[in-house]
């Protein structure tokens, strides 16, 4: 409850750091936040033109020449969401060490910042999907979309409290840092997101979907944005205790932890 109230009295603090990391971002840019929706828009394109005639026959059972591009899109923005908030925070320490020497505030704000900068990324992103969806005659409707939310809170409990058990490690032994972008690599592959699930043995499917928490999320939000069906909810109670598991430990580690990282950075 400490920490809720710090976060609250530091609200102001985390605003101005989410608003600083996107000017930065697109300092010296002539066309500067635009690049914020030129980026995905650009990505929805590749896909809709290249790859959408390539691996249109993998999807037999849909007359619409967007079936692929509905199915990458939908797995690969949601993936992306994830894996920043992973990547941030995983060097959120580091990147902040001037700060953590030289100032006094709440450290559990740096997490928050992290969570809250990919969220806004997200939404942009997501949101011109949307508009490519409605275009094209394929949004679905908004009960369908506003199942996304309670998986993407979910989703991200789980990259956040795994970003917090990484970001904590990375201080104390730098390797974790790198080898987290080689783990985050396989298991981009190994999460059915650019191929169907249908195309995979049986023997790989059993292990996908038992130990790749991606797996179910990914399939999910296939299912609704492509075959504009809810998603089974009840499938997702092992998913809640991991999140609440990585949550409990990564803020363990974080506790624990965070009183020696200013002498170790």
């Amino acid at each position: 409850m400490q920490r809720v109230h710090a976060l609250w009295m530091y609200r102001s603090f985390v605003a101005g750091m989410v608003k600083r990391e996107f000017q930065g971002r697109y300092t010296r840019s002539v066309l500067g936040s635009l690049w914020a929706i030129i980026e995905p828009l650009s990505m929805i394109l590749v896909y809709s033109v290249i790859f959408s005639k390539l691996m249109a026959a993998r999807f037999p059972g849909f007359d619409s020449q967007w079936a692929f591009t509905i199915y990458i899109c939908s797995g690969i923005i949601a993936w992306e969401f994830f894996t920043e908030v992973i990547t941030r925070s995983q060097n959120m320490f580091i990147e902040h060490a001037s700060l953590l020497k030289k100032t006094s505030f709440p450290r559990v704000t740096l997490p928050v910042i992290a969570l809250t900068t990919a969220t806004i990324n997200f939404i942009i992103i997501f949101s011109i999907y949307l508009c490519f969806l409605a275009i094209i005659g394929e949004l679905p409707s908004y009960k369908l979309l506003f199942a996304w939310i309670p998986l993407l809170i979910i989703q991200q409990g789980i990259a956040i409290g795994l970003g917090l058990i990484i970001g904590t490690l990375n201080v104390f032994f730098r390797d974790i840092g790198q080898a987290m972008q080689i783990i985050l690599r396989f298991w981009f592959w190994l999460t059915p997101i650019v191929y169907p699930f249908k195309i995979l043995p049986d023997f790989i499917k059993d292990l996908v979907l038992n130990f790749n928490p991606m797996a179910l999320f990914v399939m999910s939000y296939h299912k609704i944005m492509l075959y504009k069906e809810f998603p089974i909810f009840s499938d997702f109670k092992l998913h809640i205790l991991l999140m609440l598991s990585l949550i409990f430990i990564g803020s363990f580690f974080f506790v624990r932890l965070s009183p020696e990282m200013v002498d170790e950075l």
